[in-house]
């Protein structure tokens, strides 16, 4: 394993991976040729946000899990995690105007939600109350908003916990992406509307358009069965990227989803929140770039030491089950082929180059501790 140093957070770092042309595979199939693009365009890999869970982690400069793709001028975003939409602008992501002006957002192509925990969609709310500002109504094409449907059903409550919990929204306990920003819509309606009728702002519905990933029936995805063995499936195609997605398990979660960017300069890869997967060693073979989620058990450990009530057992069940440990990076990203490994999503963001040094073994690629705005570039 390369361990690569950190610049500090006040400065990008920018890591340089010279690959040229690569090829796109066809749906189903990762690693099959299709077709070649121009790479007139340089791609980049932007991490907005680095922490992982549902917290703040007492203020945390990490911010939430969030990334972006760029391809010349238009970018796409993986997921929606805390702080977001400030680190787009703070990394030059959005469209040049002055800093008085509001605007920019015109850049913004697509977003992928990869699952509907919260810190993966917390501040989708500031995509479409603030989008009409910050200039997405500018654009000649509504931005895609992909993620997961509804699972359909609750899940099985943890052996652990108590089943008598009253639950959320008994009527659509379970709304995926579509569902989830109508819901939104309805309940930021008194601002929308003030925007729309006071200011002449237009509906949100006019540029943001999300949608559902349909699953192919015939992988026989489920809630009880969430990522069999799979090939990976095209979600997503235009004249500058291709996105795959592949199903990983993340405890009860379903539909979770890890992402492939294909683009004409190289591939990256998103594992999203998952254990040890077959299914992502699959999606990210050949990969330039993997940005894959990790844990320190230790960690977990610590924060819920035994005797453990009910309700922490069910909690640190969670936390190393649905995660991946530290220790099995090394053997995914050799086993995937991969030429660098990002961490992101880190449990917790604490987790610092030493750990990394100690426990990622077996790869002899590049491993990156992944911070906030550091940027890498393919194709330059």
């Amino acid at each position: 394993m390369k361990m690569v140093k950190l610049i500090r957070e006040t400065i990008l770092a920018t890591i340089l991976i010279s690959i040229g042309i690569v090829s796109f595979p066809a749906a189903g199939d990762a690693q099959q040729k299709a077709e070649v693009l121009s790479a007139k365009d340089v791609t980049r890999l932007v991490l907005l946000g680095t922490a992982a869970g549902r917290t703040s982690y007492r203020g945390s400069s990490h911010g939430g899990f969030s990334a972006a793709v760029a391809v010349g001028r238009d970018v796409y975003l993986v997921d929606f995690g805390r702080n977001w939409l400030d680190r787009y602008f703070e990394a030059g992501l959005g469209s040049p105007g002055k800093p008085e002006t509001p605007g920019g957002l015109d850049s913004l192509r697509a977003a992928f939600i990869t699952h509907l925990h919260a810190d993966h969609v917390v501040d989708l709310p500031r995509l479409i109350l603030f989008g009409a500002s910050d200039g997405a109504r500018n654009r000649k094409s509504p931005i895609q908003i992909m993620g997961p449907g509804s699972r359909g059903e609750l899940p099985v409550p943890d052996a652990k916990v108590d089943k008598s919990a009253e639950i959320i929204n008994p009527a659509e306990p379970t709304p995926g992406t579509v569902s989830m920003v109508e819901h939104l819509y309805r309940a930021f309606a008194t601002d929308l509307n003030d925007n729309i009728l006071d200011s002449g702002m237009p509906n949100p519905r006019t540029y943001l358009q999300p949608r559902d990933i349909r699953i192919p029936a015939e992988i026989g995805a489920s809630p009880q069965n969430t990522a069999p063995k799979m090939p990976p499936f095209e979600v997503y195609r235009d004249e500058k990227i291709r996105v795959t997605a592949t199903l990983v398990e993340h405890g009860a979660v379903y539909p979770a989803f890890a992402y492939r960017f294909d683009t004409p300069n190289g591939s990256i890869v998103f594992s999203g929140d998952t254990n040890l997967s077959d299914n992502l060693i699959t999606l990210a073979r050949g990969a330039d770039i993997l940005v894959h989620e990790v844990i320190d058990v230790r960690w977990a450990e610590a924060r819920y030491p035994e005797p453990r009530t009910p309700d922490q057992a069910a909690k640190f069940k969670h936390l190393i089950e649905s995660h991946t440990d530290l220790r099995d990076i090394g053997r995914i990203a050799a086993q995937a082929n991969v030429k660098s490994v990002v961490l992101a999503h880190l449990a917790p963001p604490t987790i610092n180059e030493k750990d990394v040094s100690e426990f990622v073994k077996g790869f002899d690629g590049s491993v990156i501790l992944g911070k906030p705005l550091m940027t890498w570039t393919l194709g330059d």
